[in-house]
C-alpha cells in the first residue's frame, strides 16, 4: 500500500462532522475525556517521563492527549488527516496558550521526513481507524529516536470488546455516536505486539482499560486486555539490546 493510501475517506468524514464536540466532556468523545487521565498516567510511566521530550502524537484528533502532553512539559507534535478535528486542536492550544505543532499528514509521510527525531511516539485509538494499522505501526518506529518509546492502544478483536466497546457505548449509553467503530477491524494484542516487533520494536508493558458501572469511572489493570488495552514499547538502541 502506497504511503499516502493509508486513509480511510469514510472515517476521516466521520470525525470531520464531530470536531466541533471534541472538548465536550459530556459529549461524543465523553469517553476519551473519562480515560485520558489514565492514558497519560501510563505513558508518563512507560515513556520515562514526559519533561522536556520531544513528543509526537500521531492520530492526535482534536488535541486531547496532545494537550495533556504538552501541559506535562513535552515539546508536542501532533498529526492527523482530519482538517476540522486539527482546526478544533489549534483554536484550543491557542485558548490554553500551549504551543504544539499540528500538521495534517499521514505518519508514513512524516516518517519519511522525519525518521528517528522523536524521544516518544504516541499512537492511541487511531489503529482501528487505518485500512493498514501494521503500515502506521511501522512509522512510528521510524519516527522514535534509538533508545525511544513508543505507546499504542486500540480495541482487542473480542466478543466483549463489540459488545462493550460498540453495542454498549454506542446504542446504549450513547457515549459515542453510532457507527464510530467497527468492530472487525478490532486488533488483537498478538497482531499489535507481532506488528510493533516486524517494525523493529520491543514490547515492554500491556494492560488493559476497564470499566466499573457502579462508580461510572474508568481504570487500569493487567487482570485482562479483552477490550481497550494500551501496549509500550521501545525502539532499541543496538541491533542486540
Amino acid at each position: 500500500m502506497s504511503q499516502f493510501a493509508n486513509v480511510d475517506p469514510t472515517e476521516i468524514e466521520k470525525f470531520n462532522a464531530m470536531a466541533s464536540r471534541w472538548w465536550d466532556p459530556e459529549g461524543d468523545f465523553k469517553p476519551l475525556h473519562k480515560i485520558n487521565p489514565l492514558r497519560v498516567q501510563f505513558i508518563d510511566q512507560h515513556g520515562a517521563g514526559l519533561a522536556g521530550k520531544q513528543i509526537l502524537d500521531v492520530g492526535c484528533g482534536g488535541g486531547l492527549l496532545t494537550e495533556a502532553m504538552a501541559q506535562a512539559g513535552g515539546q508536542v507534535t501532533g498529526i492527523d488527516m482530519s482538517p476540522e478535528a486539527l482546526s478544533v486542536a489549534r483554536l484550543h492550544a491557542l485558548e490554553s496558550q500551549l504551543t504544539i505543532n499540528y500538521q495534517q499528514i499521514t505518519a508514513e509521510e512524516f516518517a519519511s521526513q522525519h525518521a528517528g527525531t522523536f524521544d516518544l511516539v504516541t499512537c492511541l485509538e487511531m489503529l482501528e481507524h487505518v485500512p493498514d494499522p501494521a503500515a502506521v505501526v511501522s512509522a512510528c518506529a521510524q519516527l522514535v529516536k534509538p533508545g525511544g518509546k513508543v505507546i499504542f492502544s486500540t480495541l482487542n478483536r473480542t466478543l466483549k470488546a463489540k459488545l462493550l466497546g460498540v453495542y454498549l457505548a454506542e446504542y446504549v449509553l450513547q457515549w459515542l455516536p453510532k457507527g464510530t467503530h467497527d468492530a472487525a477491524k478490532f486488533i488483537r494484542p498478538s497482531e499489535l505486539v507481532r506488528a510493533a516487533e516486524n517494525a523493529g520494536l520491543v514490547a515492554n508493558a500491556m494492560t488493559g482499560i476497564h470499566y466499573n458501572p457502579l462508580t461510572s469511572s474508568f481504570f487500569l489493570s493487567d487482570r485482562n486486555v479483552d477490550v481497550n488495552y494500551l501496549l509500550a514499547c521501545h525502539k532499541p538502541l543496538a541491533t542486540n539490546e
